[in-house]
């Protein structure tokens, strides 16, 4: 007897889930994205202030987990993060990692110096928690590659570097710091040649693929709204980059995701209950 295809199990690495886009679609948003194989999703909220909403999205929803801290774009108008409160929400369950957080110098260089301290004190609250940083990088890269070594020099720290597009020089920083990095729909454009190369000369252990949804959906969506569902395709790409099989590179992506956020590789049901 022929043996049933199986579908690969992906994991959704970071998400928007709040976001209106969403507002009254979600449980067919999840829906399609476990009916595409993915398996968990990580929905990130990008103000403390917004945290309830983002909780209760991941409590609704057994695929879905969280993370929270301030977005460096929104630093200069919203309350700066303190760590304690960045490590009281890490008792919940499904709280897996911290962020995001980082230095987006293209729209907000002006707040460039309270954007650093927020950074900081999100790397102190990872360092407290064990829990993944999620850092967004953006035209920053000679100082978040700066402020990343200067802190894990002095005590280390688990990090993703969430849908990288940068240079190849913070590519290799933050891999000789042990980080990993998370590949987006960019990846799957067809002129992001450059970054396809910089991904390939990477250990495909260090790895993860994720959608930003609503944002940067890959081919055949680019221009629409990106929900999980689709990382499939941009894993596909990423499968293509390191030479593997869907399936071998959903599996890779997979283990590495757990490795880095084995809090939400450690959860089940029954604990939670």
């Amino acid at each position: 007897m022929a043996s049933i295809p199986t579908q690969p199990t992906l994991v959704d690495s970071h998400c928007h889930l709040d976001f209106p886009d969403f507002a009254d679609t979600l449980p067919q948003v999840i829906d399609r994205a476990v009916a595409a194989g993915v398996a968990r999703m990580v929905t990130i909220c990008t103000k403390l202030r917004t945290e309830p909403q983002v909780r209760a999205i991941a409590e609704a929803h057994a695929p879905v987990f969280y993370a929270a801290g301030t977005h460096p774009m929104s630093v200069a108008s919203e309350p700066m993060a303190t760590v304690e409160a960045l490590v009281a929400l890490a008792a919940h369950p499904k709280f897996v990692g911290i962020g995001e957080t980082g230095l987006d110098y293209h729209y907000t260089a002006e707040s460039a110096a309270v954007q650093q301290e927020s950074l900081r004190l999100h790397i102190e609250a990872a360092r407290q928690t064990g829990l993944p940083l999620i850092i967004h990088a953006r035209d920053a890269d000679e100082d978040m590659a700066r402020i990343l070594t200067e802190e894990h020099r002095a005590a280390p720290y688990a990090c993703v570097m969430h849908c990288f597009s940068s240079t190849r020089a913070l590519a290799e920083a933050a891999l000789d710091l042990g980080f990993y990095l998370s590949m987006s729909g960019i990846a799957a454009f067809k002129k992001s040649t450059e970054l396809r190369a910089i991904f390939a000369d990477a250990p495909v252990d260090r790895v993860l693929v994720e959608t930003d949804a609503p944002y940067l959906a890959p081919p055949p969506y680019r221009g629409k709204r990106n929900e999980p569902a689709y990382v499939a395709h941009t894993a596909a790409a990423g499968a293509e980059v390191y030479g593997l099989s869907p399936e071998a590179f959903a599996a890779q992506t997979s283990a590495n995701f757990d490795r880095l956020f084995a809090k939400a590789a450690a959860w089940t049901p029954e604990a939670a209950a």
